[in-house]
């Protein structure tokens, strides 16, 4: 709970800021897309092209 607390402070502060280009923030981004895209192929296991832009993703963060 520590950690998505502060994830979320440090996405809305930088929301405000305007400062996307920065390190936290693509990792921020990254973080809830991965997310979303997991619960997503939860639902629907067969959808590849959703697992193709999850490895882009994940490769990206790394």
């Amino acid at each position: 709970m520590v950690k998505n607390s502060f994830i979320s402070v440090i996405f809305q502060e930088k929301k405000k800021e305007g400062n996307r280009g920065s390190v936290e923030f693509q990792i921020v981004s990254f973080t809830n897309k991965i997310r979303r895209l997991t619960s997503h192929l939860e639902l629907h296991k067969k959808d590849y092209l959703s697992q193709r832009g999850l490895r882009k993703i994940l490769g990206k963060r790394q």
